[in-house]
């Protein structure tokens, strides 16, 4: 996968007359553009208008990420710069060095510690080293309430243990313990030691790995009980949307009074303060409301019906092989050995090919098939007898 170049910057989070983006990517069906939202807040209206642009300037599908931005796949060398514009001028986009917090940051009573105060003051300092900083370099501030960033890779991590206490790790490797009024300079003599490195460095360079058990994931799909009011998560199917989908739910949020939207991790969106009638509705459309849907253990990419690379509709045989998923097993569906919508192993994988369906068990794409299936064949390798 090649990175195009970005089109022209302004400042970090500032709307201007030469809008940016995140480098776009080149992938199978075009250029992918990623939207860092400003604080991942978002209302119906920029949330429709985003939708209305990605299918005007690109392919109209819209993915929100593991870690809570957009994508919106399918646009072109000379569409890309007009989306920019486009997007610009409805919502802020935030640049510069990755800063993240929860989505209910300083909402939810039960955190630790609101890490939105050290995670400003990180940029801030950050601000200098500009880009000497090499683009993957993530900082995670988390404050460790209801929804965490927990089980989201991070070059530098904040972990709230105390109130204004925190726990500083560097590739997932604890390393101190710090009070709040040190804990942003810690961060940064980090950052300048990645800068001494080069561009090209990452955090996993400072230390010496040693294992250690991946922390858990949180639930982000549900109700949430803020200080003030409540959030509740619905996920988009495999991570994606089409253009008409998400904008009916922008419309359906805006007929329930709701007025902020947030991004979340694990492809979530939390609807602020939403009435009871919301989450029927939007299952109507067809959006996970369920933590126990199967669909939230199936990753698929966009396949043949929007990449050149892919030989099987991906989502779509995701979506039929859903019910037939037993409890407990995941599934990655890929439209080829690439496997971009998940690298890692999983339990059971499908794989496009020329002559059908390869079936890899507790492996990734990019594994040798132990056989390869046709359609028909397809819900019985997966369901409670099959091979997995």
């Amino acid at each position: 996968m090649s990175t195009a170049q970005p089109i022209a910057a302004p400042s970090p989070r500032r709307r201007g007359a030469c809008p940016t983006l995140e480098a776009p990517m080149q992938t199978g069906d075009g250029l992918l553009a990623r939207l860092r939202v400003g604080e991942g807040r978002l209302t119906p209206a920029q949330l429709q208008t985003i939708a209305e642009q990605a299918a005007h300037h690109g392919n109209g599908q819209v993915e929100i990420t593991a870690r809570g931005n957009l994508q919106v796949r399918g646009l072109t060398l000379t569409s890309t710069a007009p989306f920019a514009t486009a997007v610009h001028a409805v919502v802020d986009i935030e640049q510069g060095l990755v800063v993240e917090t929860p989505p209910l940051a300083g909402d939810d009573a039960t955190e630790i510690s609101d890490p939105r105060a050290l995670a400003v003051s990180i940029r801030d300092l950050a601000a200098a080293l500009g880009e000497q900083l090499g683009p993957k370099v993530t900082v995670v501030v988390d404050g460790m309430g209801q929804i965490t960033r927990a089980g989201l890779k991070a070059g530098i991590r904040l972990t709230a243990i105390a109130p204004q206490h925190w726990s500083l790790a560097i590739a997932e490797q604890p390393q101190s313990e710090l009070h709040e009024s040190a804990a942003a300079a810690a961060v940064v003599t980090v950052l300048h030691k990645l800068v001494e490195l080069g561009p090209a460095a990452r955090a996993t360079d400072l230390v010496t790995p040693r294992a250690s058990a991946a922390p858990s994931s949180s639930q982000t799909i549900g109700q949430f009980t803020l200080a003030s009011g409540s959030a509740t998560g619905i996920a988009l199917p495999f991570g994606a949307s089409d253009s008409p989908s998400l904008m009916a739910l922008a419309r359906l949020a805006t007929d329930h009074g709701i007025a902020e939207l947030r991004l979340a991790p694990h492809h979530t969106l939390l609807a602020i303060n939403a009435p009871a009638g919301f989450v029927h509705d939007a299952a109507t459309l067809g959006f996970i409301t369920d933590a126990s849907d199967p669909r939230t253990r199936i990753s698929a990419c966009i396949g043949s019906a929007g990449c050149a690379s892919g030989h099987i509709p991906a989502r779509e045989i995701a979506q039929q092989l859903a019910s037939a998923l037993p409890a407990g097993r995941d599934l990655h569906v890929s439209g080829c050995a690439k496997g971009c919508a998940h690298p890692r192993r999983a339990a059971l994988t499908l794989v496009g090919q020329a002559g059908g369906y390869g079936l890899v068990i507790n492996g990734s794409a990019g594994d040798t098939p132990q056989t390869v299936l046709h359609a028909d064949q397809l819900e019985s390798a997966i369901g409670p007898s099959g091979q997995g």
